[in-house]
């Protein structure tokens, strides 16, 4: 391992698809565009074309060939091909569990001792595809309270393990959205209008801007806002207030009736059939806490 494969593995773990074939592996990375102009009115795939000069000198060394990349105004796609007897593929497989796509991947107990840098830079892999800062993504509507997302479809376990990897970098999560009925429907409004399945939105974790800077991205309109936002943040918050895991707080928890879909067997067994007030006890029934 290195911090040039820890970014990779990053990268598939955030957004990647594996395609397996008799003899050889294709892996498929996709950095969405997500809002096609930035907050500044900058057109993102320009910023996204611009940042994969840096992204290529990561990654080729690494598969031993150019990378070939395609763009339209939505995502930028790379992928590379490599005999399944090759090292770099054989240890990327191993590194993400047995997942074809991001939404089954996990990150091998392994990754949790890599050094502090390897660690930096696969949570910065994740971050390119998956993370985003945005004004709009404001807490409690206040001034200066600015977030960075990282928005994981579908994965359960891969947002616990990113939030024990920051854990371990001593970064806190501010909070999870959970896309769990508990949560995405808490009042019932969805299901009683006949949307039972509205709740199944992507797993979104919040850090708050300043606390995520030890990370950052690759991908300059990113890391370029992160830097102006966190900035911003500190004229408003302390560090003291922001530096603070969820079990070193006063838990909020608000009552919530019980939704019919708190069976739904898309849930993770140790979480199906149980009622959550605060995202808190759910994070910490799957592994996420002190």
């Amino acid at each position: 391992m290195n911090p040039q494969m820890a970014y990779l593995v990053g990268m598939v773990l955030g957004n990647g698809e594996v395609q397996r074939k008799s003899d050889s592996t294709t892996i498929t990375v996709e950095i969405p565009h997500k809002n096609l102009i930035d907050d500044a009115g900058r057109e993102v795939s320009v910023y996204v074309k611009s940042s994969l000069a840096d992204i290529r000198n990561v990654i080729e060394p690494l598969i031993g060939n150019s990378l070939p990349i395609s763009q339209n105004r939505r995502a930028t796609q790379i992928s590379f091909t490599k005999n399944n007897e090759d090292y770099t593929m054989r240890e990327i497989l191993r590194f993400i569990g047995t997942g074809v796509h991001h939404s089954t991947m996990s990150m091998n107990e392994e990754l949790f001792h890599m050094t502090t840098d390897e660690k930096k830079e696969l949570l910065r892999g994740i971050a390119d595809v998956t993370g985003y800062i945005r004004r709009s993504n404001i807490a409690f509507g206040q001034d200066g309270c600015h977030r960075v997302y990282i928005e994981i479809p579908g994965n359960w376990q891969l947002v616990i393990d990113i939030a024990n990897m920051l854990k371990v970098l001593d970064i806190p999560v501010q909070t999870i959205d959970f896309g769990h009925p508990n949560f995405r429907d808490s009042n019932l409004k969805k299901y009683n209008s006949g949307q039972q399945y509205y709740w199944k939105k992507e797993h979104q974790i919040k850090i708050w801007a300043n606390e995520f800077l030890p990370i950052g991205f690759n991908i300059v309109h990113k890391q370029n806002a992160l830097q102006m936002y966190a900035e911003e943040l500190l004229e408003y918050l302390d560090e003291a207030k922001t530096h603070k895991f969820y079990w070193e707080k006063p838990i909020r928890r608000r009552e919530k009736p019980y939704h019919p879909m708190e069976n739904d067997s898309s849930l993770p067994e140790t979480i199906r059939g149980k009622h959550f007030e605060s995202w808190t006890e759910l994070a910490g029934a799957l592994g996420y806490h002190e």
